[in-house]
């Protein structure tokens, strides 16, 4: 998965909970149209809401696809009609952009937003945004190979001192032990020769 979509996701979720968390007092305040502006901006450097660009183009696809599987003779006037449908609600993205902001200005105060944008707009923000899935790839990579010795190592020591430790209690033989050494049962005689 792509840091990218992570961030978003992420970010669409930390809005969410602080939404649901504080519910009640984060819509009784005021957000200043500072601390507003200082939202959108962190909201377009991160590109929080980049994820949702397909949305319209999709639902637009999947209704002509439904419309003309039932009308096929209409495919030309369903396709142009839903297009320009698709184009009308095109506007109502800035509605997403402003929900975002506002979710954000909840969580964040005007100069963590702030920080937020300069760091996402600078080189080193911009790289994170474009090669961090990259680096995400190969950490996971290295996560699973590290996941999986250590898996190895705990099952095999952890195995190693059960059997030293089992042995000690005399819980197992030991090595060399026999079964014509062992004692014989108590409350039964030993068999006579």
């Amino acid at each position: 998965m792509k840091l990218v979509h992570r961030v978003r996701r992420f970010s669409a979720m930390v809005a969410a909970s602080a939404v649901l968390a504080v519910a009640a007092p984060a819509f009784a305040q005021d957000i200043s149209d500072a601390h507003l502006k200082a939202a959108r901006d962190a909201v377009a450097a991160i590109r929080a809401t980049d994820f949702y660009d397909g949305i319209l183009p999709q639902a637009a696809a999947a209704l002509k696809g439904q419309m003309i599987d039932k009308n096929p003779d209409l495919q030309e006037v369903i396709t142009s009609t839903v297009d320009d449908t698709a184009l009308k609600l095109a506007g109502r993205r800035a509605d997403l952009e402003k929900e975002a902001a506002l979710a954000y200005a909840r969580v964040f105060s005007e100069e963590d937003l702030k920080a937020i944008a300069a760091f996402y707009n600078s080189p080193a923000g911009k790289k994170l945004l474009q090669d961090g899935p990259i680096v995400t790839r190969e950490a996971a990579k290295a996560a699973d190979i590290w996941q999986r010795g250590i898996a190895r190592d705990l099952a095999e020591q952890a195995a190693t001192t059960l059997e030293a430790t089992l042995k000690e209690k005399g819980l197992i033989p030991k090595p060399g032990a026999t079964d014509a050494a062992e004692p014989a049962p108590q409350g039964e005689a030993a068999p006579a020769n």
